[in-house]
């Protein structure tokens, strides 16, 4: 789905359901936005930009599960991030990256930005520098469409969990948290909150609270859901969905 014009246009929240758990390696992507304030001509100095940006990102990410950069200067430099779910491997969280370049270059062929979002890792690449700055404007919401018997109960515990994961997130050098707590004698509810590396510590705190906000009217009263945005990431789920 593309966006409407304009650097940064806003994309609705979408719902989807999953009724299966996700596989180490997504075929296609879970979303994806192309910015269309601009394109660009294939052989520009911008595309070569682009292209080299992309391979410097596929290159440095999965060592560390984050990277970004950019190439160029002036109107023809290309600004990128991307990041790797933490607990995907090394091989794993490259097939994402080589994965995510490639949708980009098939969805946005031609666009001087886009991000896409794969369940093991997001790319994002833009004509300006976005880094460091709350996205709060591409986000899009799934869930699972099976529904818990007690959901006032059930969406109190799923907040209370993934706000203390906030807190313990936002002073993690990894702005990361996961954890799980126990909503009756069989249940468990399991969480993830995340943010990617170019934020501060308040900022992803800030984003990570506002995702928490909009989840209930994404998937109040049901098994699993989440809030997917382009700088930050809740989850939860009452299956173990990590491999740690």
């Amino acid at each position: 789905m593309s966006s409407s014009s304009g650097i940064l246009s806003l994309l609705p929240l979408l719902c989807f359901s999953l009724l299966l758990h996700t596989t180490a390696i997504e075929a296609d992507p879970l979303s994806h936005v192309c910015f269309n304030s601009a394109n660009f001509t294939a052989n520009s100095s911008y595309d070569i930009n682009l292209n080299r940006l992309k391979t410097n990102l596929y290159d440095q990410t999965p060592g560390w599960g984050f990277a970004l950069g950019s190439v160029g200067s002036n109107q023809c430099q290309a600004f990128g991030l991307s990041q790797c779910r933490a607990d995907v491997s090394f091989q794993d969280c490259q097939t994402c990256v080589a994965e995510a370049k490639d949708a980009l270059n098939k969805i946005c062929p031609y666009n001087k930005g886009g991000i896409v979002w794969f369940d093991n890792c997001l790319l994002k690449y833009l004509d300006r520098d976005f880094f460091g700055q709350i996205d709060n404007e591409n986000k899009f919401c799934l869930l699972n469409v099976n529904s818990v018997n007690d959901p006032a109960s059930f969406n109190k515990k799923v907040t209370d969990l993934l706000s203390q994961l906030s807190l313990r997130a936002y002073v993690n050098p990894r702005l990361i948290a996961y954890g799980e707590t126990m909503f009756d004698e069989s249940t468990t509810i399991y969480g993830l909150v995340d943010c990617t590396r170019d934020l501060s510590n308040d900022d992803c705190k800030k984003c990570l609270h506002e995702a928490i906000n909009e989840l209930p009217s994404c998937s109040g009263g049901k098994k699993g859901g989440r809030i997917v945005g382009g700088s930050c990431h809740v989850r939860y789920e009452i299956y173990s969905f990590l491999n740690f």
